[in-house]
């Protein structure tokens, strides 16, 4: 049996992160990552070009950023009424991984992360127009709140209903969606080069921080092991 035959059942990131076997992988905003350490970029592309030898890989189109220290896979399911990870998504992180140590080459779950633009609105369906046709995004599965970018390399962004204006805060701020167990130390980092912490009431999926002059940010964990993990 191919890869292709296997289940395409959709899964949240719990299921993908109890799963023994894929530890160099990380579920953050944007699908299931790893980092590859390559040290050039001739190692790099020998490496993308045994994963596009994998039996079946090419039916869910993983993507892939190749640059000279390292490979970035990301593995997502793209479609009309869905966005987010399957079954299937886990054999092909298996595979994946035994191909990089197939080539010596380790991974280095601490490097992925994710970056998103939050934009808080009053008239969010007259907001998102104008930064669907600004951007050249298109509407996220199943989401009138969300754009992402059809090429797959951008930023996503997120439109946040807001009830009331307000003016005493910044109405855009990024969200950084980082591995589960590199959460603290981001948060600690932050704080130490002056940051602030505004409010942890969904720790352990989400904190809000702000810098020195109050523009806000949060870090997001998408679903770490065990009973207790974020379900988003």
């Amino acid at each position: 049996m191919t890869y292709a035959d296997s289940t395409t059942e959709r899964i949240r990131p719990q299921r993908f992160h109890e799963t023994v076997g894929l530890e160099d992988w990380r579920v953050v905003g944007e699908g299931a990552c790893a980092y590859f350490r390559t040290g050039s970029f001739a190692a790099g592309a020998r490496l993308v070009q045994a994963i596009s030898d994998i039996p079946g890989v090419g039916d869910d189109h993983p993507d892939v950023d190749v640059r000279p220290e390292g490979v970035i896979v990301r593995l997502i399911t793209v479609t009309d009424d869905y966005y987010g990870l399957t079954e299937r998504h886990i054999e092909l992180a298996r595979r994946i991984s035994a191909t990089a140590r197939a080539l010596d080459i380790s991974a280095d779950p601490s490097a992925v992360q994710t970056v998103q633009v939050t934009v808080d609105a009053l008239n969010g369906s007259g907001v998102v127009g104008f930064w669907r046709a600004l951007l050249g995004y298109r509407d996220r599965a199943n989401s009138d709140e969300d754009l992402i970018d059809p090429h797959r390399r951008g930023a996503p962004f997120y439109f946040q209903r807001m009830d009331a204006p307000r003016p005493q805060r910044s109405r855009v701020h990024v969200d950084v969606w980082v591995p589960y167990d590199q959460a603290e130390a981001r948060i600690a980092a932050a704080l130490e080069a002056g940051g602030r912490l505004v409010n942890d009431a969904d720790a352990p999926s989400n904190w809000v921080l702000a810098d020195p002059e109050g523009n806000e940010a949060c870090v997001g964990v998408a679903g770490p092991p065990g009973p207790a993990a974020h379900r988003p």
